[in-house]
């Protein structure tokens, strides 16, 4: 086990059956089981009842608590963290989740974002890459080959909404505010947060494949003295 400055990523697979799925709702709060309630689709509804139990199982995993126990308060933009008497405890936490593959990750050094996409066909990506991408994130965009473009969007996309999410601003932090790299086969980094240097930042983006055709990005704090990204998968 790494140390407390580790950032732990953990991939599992939502898919259940409706006995698991029901029993796990044993563990969620009453307002997660109206929400469960909520959702029209069965899909829906046990793929959220599956993470919400998962995320309990984890987090009490690593606090020493019974998971029905804990308790979440969410931030002024949604980032959701740990409320009641483990707010202070130092461990923070972030979720992604694409059709039955969800990705957990925390993190004791600080705060943690994490996205996940499936690489697929995206009728406006260059639309979007104009109105939402810094300009330095458009020009390596458009030098890239046709075939790379589409790796190239999910790239920039997964590590500019993992950025957001590390922060707990949302979209309220405009995505052309900072540059991330986007070339296949380039090493995932934060070049620039407004006109400050990635390298001084203060944060760092590790890039992942959570499973094929996915692609996901995480994003903490840094420390020259901290510990390595590493992943755990859960079947």
């Amino acid at each position: 086990m790494l140390g407390s400055r580790a950032v732990e990523l953990i991939v599992t697979n939502l898919a259940a059956d409706s006995p698991v799925t029901e029993a796990s709702l044993s563990v969620l709060s009453a307002d997660e089981r109206a929400r469960a309630d909520r959702l029209a689709l069965d899909v829906g509804r046990r793929r959220y009842i599956t993470a919400r139990a998962r995320l309990r199982y984890l987090l009490a995993a690593r606090l020493n608590a019974r998971p029905q126990d804990l308790r979440f308060v969410t931030g002024r933009h949604g980032k959701p963290a740990l409320g009641g008497v483990h707010a202070g405890r130092g461990l923070e936490f972030n979720v992604a989740h694409c059709a039955d593959v969800a990705v957990f990750a925390f993190s004791w050094a600080g705060p943690v974002g994490v996205d996940i996409e499936t690489v697929r066909p995206v009728a406006a990506a260059d639309e979007i890459v104009t109105a939402l991408f810094s300009r330095r994130e458009n020009s390596d965009y458009r030098a890239l080959g046709k075939r790379e473009r589409l790796r190239g969007f999910f790239n920039c996309w997964t590590r500019k909404e993992a950025f957001v999410k590390a922060l707990g601003s949302g979209l309220t932090f405009p995505l052309k505010r900072f540059d991330v790299t986007l070339t296949p086969g380039e090493p995932a980094r934060i070049l620039r947060v407004d006109d400050t240097p990635g390298a001084q930042c203060g944060w760092r983006v590790r890039h992942f494949a959570p499973s094929a055709g996915l692609v996901g990005a995480v994003v903490t704090r840094w420390e020259r003295a901290g510990r390595p990204l590493y992943r755990r998968h859960l079947q």
